[in-house]
């Protein structure tokens, strides 16, 4: 089928499956994919690489907004960089995904991640995944998903992936790794974590990939008659 040029948003919860889903939805209209997500994961593992936050959360952060000035973050071939260095699976750990939350809180670093996510989606057809896209980053988008599954289920699927990748993962610190994040990314006062109004909720704790893309069709035949 075909889709007219607009930018789709995806928001919701962490493990919901937004990026994967994502870069389907790409594949299938052609369209190009963003993850905002990896930009706040570069940034963080950057802030752990370079002292900026602390064992305890503690973030300096005047060292971080002024070492961001200098910050090549960006995507390249294979996934996400900083300069010409690939961190991509370093940035899929427990140790960085237990302090992107807090970093992701510092509106400093929010507004240089939205700056980035504006320059890569100004041309449209795009598709782009994350905690604000619809609410802050393109509040003018198009369309607008918000993605939720069972938070055990969120569990589930975090751990496998991470086993399937090497990685040891215990259920019940994934489980309590999610749950946390929940509450950090929905507490915030910069750009919480919310549903947009105008967002189309999809639960996909018992959906299959290509379910979730036929239920996608669906809702593009309704909203833009292709």
């Amino acid at each position: 089928m075909s889709i007219p040029d607009i930018i789709i948003a995806i928001d919701g919860y962490s493990s919901t499956g937004k990026s994967s889903f994502a870069k389907i939805i790409a594949n299938e209209f052609s369209f190009l994919y963003l993850d905002s997500g990896a930009l706040y994961r570069g940034v963080t593992l950057f802030a752990i690489e370079n002292g900026f936050i602390s064992d305890d959360n503690t973030i300096d952060v005047p060292g971080l907004t002024l070492a961001l000035e200098d910050l090549d973050l960006h995507f390249g071939e294979g996934g996400t960089y900083i300069g010409e260095r690939c961190i991509e699976s370093e940035i899929r750990g427990l140790g960085v995904a237990g302090k992107v939350s807090p970093i992701a809180t510092v509106p400093q670093v929010r507004d240089y991640v939205d700056r980035k996510l504006r320059e890569f989606g100004s041309a449209k057809r795009i598709v782009m995944d994350g905690r604000d896209i619809g609410t802050t980053v393109f509040p003018e988008a198009e369309l607008k998903l918000f993605m939720t599954a069972d938070p055990l289920v969120r569990a589930q699927r975090r751990a496998d992936e991470m086993k399937a990748k090497g990685d040891e993962a215990d259920l019940d610190a994934v489980l309590k790794n999610l749950q946390e994040r929940d509450y950090i990314d929905s507490h915030r006062e910069t750009s919480p974590l919310t549903q947009a109004p105008d967002a189309i909720v999809l639960d996909n704790s018992h959906m299959t990939m290509e379910q979730q893309l036929e239920w996608l069709k669906d809702v593009i035949a309704e909203r833009f008659g292709e």
